[in-house]
């Protein structure tokens, strides 16, 4: 997908500032218990080379370039992602039979560098205790596109139910060729970040359905 972006972004007018400017490869493991409960989110999220190169130069990591963090860089590391501003979602939304379902902050954080990107993870409590997993929705996005998200890391179930997962992505071209339109009918003089900037983040998310059997 994200070639698919870049192709666009070269077509835009030059204000048109609702692209993406960091890549995150995305995992998640629903945490559940005995009862077929949702109880925590793990989440998994691998940055790409590029930003993961200028989060390492300017933490002053990795200063020989050999691709591995010593145990001390990597507890350096570890955090510098989960320093969230209050009422930030994570850039996740978790829904369970159409409700919203909220979320703590960030604990649990760990942090390490895979073939030159930073790749960290969080977990995340539901913040009512538990809720039930009979029909979970999930999607990881940001709402104003400056991040994209991809669900490209595993995705799974932790926990004695046998629960079934279901993606659905969305229809990449279609989305694209719409943001494309709309974004060719501005001038030169638009300026995106006086006016009402389109919140397209969603649009380009995979959505995640969990359902497990109550018992």
């Amino acid at each position: 997908m994200r070639y698919l972006i870049t192709t666009l972004i070269l077509c835009l007018p030059m204000q048109a500032n609702a692209h993406p400017h960091v890549f995150i490869d995305t995992g998640l493991e629903f945490v559940v218990d005995d009862a077929g409960q949702l109880t925590h989110v793990r989440v998994t999220w691998a940055y790409d080379e590029f930003y993961s190169l200028l989060v390492l130069e300017d933490m002053k990591l990795d200063q020989d370039a050999d691709g591995v963090l010593t145990e001390s860089e990597e507890r350096f590391l570890t955090g510098f992602d989960t320093q969230w501003v209050e009422g930030y979602n994570g850039d996740l939304v978790v829904t369970a039979d159409g409700n919203h379902v909220a979320l703590s902050g960030p604990m649990e954080a760990q942090a390490t560098v895979e073939d030159g990107r930073v790749v960290t993870t969080h977990l995340r409590a539901v913040e009512a205790g538990s809720v039930a997993a009979a029909a979970l929705s999930a999607k990881a996005f940001d709402e104003t596109f400056y991040t994209a998200y991809e669900v490209t890391r595993p995705v799974t179930v932790t926990g004695p139910a046998a629960c079934q997962i279901d993606r659905f992505d969305p229809d990449i071209d279609g989305e694209l060729a719409q943001m494309q339109a709309f974004l060719l009918t501005l001038d030169a003089d638009y300026d995106l970040e006086e006016n009402d900037i389109p919140l397209v983040g969603e649009r380009f998310a995979t959505e995640i359905r969990v359902s497990c059997p109550a018992t």
